[in-house]
């Protein structure tokens, strides 16, 4: 780093402490590493004691006035159940980015610096004025020369640049400030960081975008009530996306669909259908349903724009995560607990048990009660809360996917006054559950485990040619932690003591028993119908035996 973006990043980290401290996060700053930026750092006039709720709103507060990187990262982390308690992620929901429109002469620069060309050498009309702005970029309508209707998306003029300095920022706030996320539970924020970083990056390239729709269109190609506009990869650079305008009203203008004599019903149920398709089908989803994104055309279809976010699923997340569904609506508890433990691998169970009892208690609230007005939305909500508290490492794409369909419940509810996501999953789950079984399935499993046992005795024997090879040259090193080492000879100095009482013991009881035997034993007096110096030898053994078997 550069000693003038070094500079930058002090200055912007001192803007930081004080909105910060503005807002009355004293503690923030002077419980971690910020306090060695304040001027002066004894400075004790900004704690504050608000109560949570009240401390989540002036968090929100905070990452406005921040600027729209900040915005971005709390509306990521908004989709993070798992990670920030409910009430930060309802504050966090309500975050805009309130993005000022792109002047049309740096749009022009744009176009010219992506195509080498002028905006009237590849348009016969470009609208000056943008139908939608974002932090990242803005969107235009326009008409190729060839006479068809395009939608252009131009991204903001040193975006990049910003982004990589802001990250850089984050990346240094974050690591002066680990030791107190950690204190709130939040074990890796670096991590999350990352992702962040990643999912910015994918957002940003928008030939990636470009991808996506290709990707989706040769899925549903012949998909009789969903369309998506096709690309138009020629005009297409990391810095500009065009492709083909589909006009359509939202899907939750009622009084538009009945004018055109569509049943709103019937269309929250196709859209529900296309979703659950791109999830349990292909593993491959649209990840921001919003009710902008998605179209109704005259004809009845279904049109979803806006391709930036999507989320993938791995056919082992794909059975695990219809396991969950299909456990809920069969009130198995159990079987819910180990499909969230198979989509959170990495995560450290305490109690399995405390887990399969809040699972219960879920299940008994929308499933056996059937609470009234209780959907998918409630039931999702009271998941996320039980992977909080549970502190399970799910993958972030399981949290997109209950975001999106408790989206497309809520846009449902508002059309169709009946309308049950759950209802629409259960079937899908109990295909996948019988897919995960099915011959074909598990005769690929066989291969790829055959596949690894082979891959290892492949390489078995070169790892046990040169584990000897150490060894002959005396450079093989075995490491062993043992834990509690101090207490060793301690134990070690008590079992040699038991085990001389045990010698004692048994040789006292032997000799008795071989005294017996001897001819001086039957000119001795009995006790106990013994000889009394046996009778004395096998008491005295027995006592030492009960002794030491006691001893500590």
């Amino acid at each position: 780093m550069s000693l003038r973006q070094t500079l930058q990043h002090l200055n912007r980290l001192r803007e930081v402490v004080q909105v910060l401290l503005k807002h009355g996060f004293g503690d923030v700053v002077f419980q971690s590493s910020l306090r060695f930026i304040l001027p002066n750092r004894n400075n004790q006039e900004f704690f504050t004691t608000t109560q949570p709720k009240e401390r989540w709103a002036k968090l929100r507060m905070v990452v406005e006035e921040l600027g729209s990187t900040f915005i971005k990262f709390a509306q990521l982390l908004s989709n993070r159940p798992d990670l920030l308690p409910e009430t930060l992620i309802q504050e966090f929901e309500k975050l805009q980015n309130n993005a000022t429109p792109i002047h049309y002469d740096l749009i022009e620069k744009t176009i010219f610096e992506e195509t080498q060309k002028k905006v009237e050498d590849i348009f016969s009309f470009f609208d000056k004025k943008a139908i939608g702005v974002a932090s990242i970029g803005q969107v235009h309508k326009a008409k190729l020369k060839n006479g068809n209707d395009v939608v252009v998306k131009i991204q903001r003029p040193n975006v990049s640049k910003q982004l990589e300095v802001d990250l850089g920022l984050l990346r240094e706030f974050i690591r002066l400030t680990e030791s107190y996320f950690k204190k709130l539970g939040i074990l890796n924020p670096l991590e999350v960081l990352e992702a962040f970083e990643e999912s910015m990056q994918a957002e940003m390239d928008y030939m990636r975008e470009a991808k996506h729709l290709e990707q989706f269109r040769k899925c549903y190609a012949n998909h009789p009530d969903f369309s998506i506009p096709m690309p138009y990869r020629n005009l297409c650079t990391k810095k500009m996306l065009v492709m083909e305008y589909m006009s359509g009203c939202k899907i939750t203008d009622i009084p538009q669909m009945e004018a055109w004599g569509i049943n709103p019903e019937k269309m929250v149920e196709k859209g529900m259908e296309v979703y659950l398709s791109q999830i349990f089908d292909n593993g491959f989803f649209h990840a921001d349903p919003h009710p902008g994104n998605i179209l109704v055309r005259p004809t009845g279809k279904l049109v979803l724009l806006d391709f930036g976010m999507v989320g993938k699923l791995t056919l082992f997340q794909k059975y695990a995560f219809a396991g969950v569904f299909v456990g809920l609506a069969n009130q198995d508890s159990r079987s819910m607990a180990l499909n969230l433990r198979k989509l959170s691998p990495e995560s450290d169970f305490d109690n399995v048990q405390a887990l399969e009892q809040d699972l219960e208690e879920l299940i008994e609230n929308f499933i056996v009660l059937d609470v009234d007005n209780a959907g998918l939305s409630e039931c999702t909500a009271q998941l996320q809360k039980i992977i909080y508290k549970h502190k399970l490492q799910v993958h972030g794409v399981v949290f997109l996917i209950l975001r999106a369909l408790a989206i497309i419940e809520g846009i449902g509810r508002t059309l169709h006054p009946n309308f049950q996501a759950l209802e629409f999953i259960k079937p899908y789950g109990l295909k996948l559950m019988t897919e995960q079984f099915s011959f074909k399935n598990q005769r690929n499993e066989i291969f790829y485990s055959m596949s690894q046992l082979i891959s290892l005795l492949y390489v078995f024997p070169s790892e046990i040619k040169q584990i000897l090879k150490q060894l002959r040259n005396g450079q093989l090193k075995i490491s062993h932690n043992i834990e509690h080492l101090d207490q060793i000879p301690k134990q070690l100095h008590r079992n040699s003591k038991r085990l001389h009482l045990t010698v004692l013991s048994s040789v006292s009881i032997i000799s008795s028993i071989l005294f017996m035997l001897t001819p001086f034993a039957s000119q001795m007096p009995l006790w106990f119908g013994l000889p009394y110096l046996s009778t004395f030898g096998l008491i005295l053994g027995s006592v030492l035996g009960v002794f030491g078997f006691f001893r500590k």
